[in-house]
C-alpha cells in the first residue's frame, strides 16, 4: 500500500520536553528564587514522581479521586489540561505557591522542548518526496509556536490537536480529522507515535502504524529514520 501521508505524534516522537530538574531550575530562576541545590533536586524528583511535567513521566502513585477524573480527560480542553497538571504539581510543596502555575507556563515555551536529532531531516525528506505531514497530539495548548521556533513548521501541512476538537487519542475521530485535513485516505496514511494505546488507535481507522521509543534526545539520535524506509 502506497503511503501518501504521515501523521506524527508530538511529545516523545518529534520533540522531547526538558528534564524535570531543568524545568524547575529555569522556572525558579525566572521567578528570582534561589533554591539550595539539594532542595531543588529533591523537589524535582518529587515533581517527577507526581507526574507534574506534561510530556515527562506519568504519575507513579494512584491519584486522588478529583485528580483521577481530570487526568482521564486532561487533553480535551485547555482548562482541564492546566487543572490536571497544576493539580499534580500542587501535591509537592514549593517555596512559593505561584510556582505551580509558573511551571505549567514554562512547559509551553519553545525553550522547554528540543526536537530529536533526526526530526528536521526526516520531515524534510518527506516533503521532498511529496508526502503530506500532519501532527496529531493529545495536548491542552497550541504547540505551533514550538514548531516555528525550532524551524520545522514549514514541513507540517496540518495540526490536529485534541483540545481544539475535544477528542483524545485513541479515538479514531481525531485521526480521521487529520486524514481529512491532508486529503488522504486512512489506507494511504502512516501514524508514527510513541504510545501504543493512544497512537495505536489509528490502526482502527485503517492507518498503518509505526512506533518509536520515548527516550531523551541524547539517547535517540536516529529513531525516526526508519519511517523513510516505510515510504514507497
Amino acid at each position: 500500500m502506497t503511503i501518501k501521508a504521515v501523521l506524527f505524534d508530538f511529545s516523545g516522537t518529534l520533540f522531547r520536553i526538558e528534564s524535570t530538574e531543568s524545568w524547575l531550575r529555569a522556572t525558579t530562576t525566572e521567578a528570582g528564587l534561589a533554591l539550595p541545590e539539594a532542595e531543588l533536586i529533591h523537589a524535582a524528583k518529587r515533581l517527577e514522581s507526581a507526574g507534574a511535567l506534561a510530556g515527562g513521566a506519568a504519575p507513579t502513585a494512584p491519584l486522588p479521586d478529583d485528580l483521577a477524573a481530570l487526568w482521564a480527560v486532561r487533553d480535551r480542553s485547555a482548562e482541564a489540561h492546566r487543572a490536571a497538571f497544576t493539580g499534580l504539581s500542587r501535591q509537592v510543596p514549593l517555596p512559593d505557591p505561584r510556582l505551580h502555575d509558573a511551571l505549567y507556563d514554562r512547559h509551553m515555551t519553545p525553550a522547554a522542548w528540543r526536537p530529536y536529532p533526526d526530526t528536521t531531516e526526516v520531515l524534510g525528506a518527506l516533503r521532498e518526496r511529496g508526502v503530506a505531514v500532519g501532527v496529531v497530539s493529545n495536548i491542552g495548548w497550541d504547540l505551533r509556536p514550538i514548531f516555528r521556533e525550532h524551524g520545522v513548521a514549514p514541513y507540517v501541512d496540518a495540526y490536529v490537536l485534541s483540545y481544539e476538537h475535544e477528542i483524545q487519542k485513541p479515538d479514531t475521530r481525531l485521526f480521521a480529522l487529520a486524514c481529512d485535513a491532508l486529503g488522504v485516505a486512512p489506507q494511504h496514511t502512516l501514524m508514527v507515535g510513541d504510545d501504543r494505546r493512544a497512537d495505536g488507535g489509528a490502526a482502527d481507522l485503517g492507518c498503518a502504524v509505526h512506533f518509536v521509543d520515548h527516550r531523551p534526545v541524547t539517547e535517540r539520535p536516529d529513531g525516526l529514520r526508519p519511517v523513510l524506509d516505510l515510504i514507497d
